[in-house]
């Protein structure tokens, strides 16, 4: 059965804390935005969507494909690959996902992660992906995080928010859902709760996956 969820993994932001664009870094000989595709190569999605904003240009001149990822699908690690690029960033993380949603089809579900989150391993990456319902909320010792699964339902409805408004938050949004439409997934892998937004957030994540 093919598979109707598709990846967004949200890179739009300004990295001020960090100082460098987060998914820039470098992890492992790659680039920190392309091991985390390399993740999501792991599971059962075909489909991943990136979306840029503030260091748009920087992305692009480091990995250059991405250029015409913009443009159609690229194919890397057997993933269809597209680039969406967020003009007013200045509008928050919540406007480069309304910018991303915007080019996904109304019917496909969608799991959303930033990309300072590391993406989980891929057994219960898979388990979420698997999972139905209108929210799908991974959970880790009693705590939330991503990457979060959306049903076209839902997210849907996003689109309609105006994205300079401060309550249009993704977490809000999903408050004012009935519990019976969200589904908790239970994990052991606590990366879905990391926040790697410092430089001494990014060296201890990676003194601890050196292996």
């Amino acid at each position: 059965m093919e598979n109707n969820t598709v990846f967004v993994l949200l890179a739009g932001g300004k990295s001020e804390r960090m100082g460098v664009a987060k998914g820039l870094l470098e992890y492992k000989n790659t680039y920190w935005i392309l091991e985390q595709i390399n993740r999501i190569s792991t599971s059962s999605i075909t489909e991943v969507y990136i979306g840029l904003g503030f260091h748009y240009e920087e992305y692009l001149n480091k990995i250059p494909w991405l250029k015409d990822a913009q443009l159609h699908f690229v194919i890397y690690k057997n993933l269809k690959v597209r680039v969406v690029a967020n003009q007013n960033p200045e509008q928050g993380s919540f406007s480069t996902l309304q910018t991303v949603l915007q080019k996904i089809s109304k019917n496909k579900s969608v799991l959303i992660n930033p990309i300072d989150i590391p993406i989980l391993n891929p057994t219960e990456l898979q388990n979420i992906i698997e999972a139905q319902n209108q929210i799908i909320l991974p959970n880790f010792e009693g705590k939330n995080g991503h990457p979060i699964k959306l049903h076209s339902k839902f997210w849907n409805t996003l689109l309609l928010l105006n994205p300079t408004d401060a309550n249009s938050r993704l977490d809000l949004e999903i408050k004012k859902i009935i519990p019976s439409k969200i589904t908790t997934i239970v994990v052991t892998d606590s990366s879905i709760l990391k926040n790697l937004n410092t430089p001494n957030d990014w060296e201890a994540y990676t003194n601890s996956n050196q292996k």
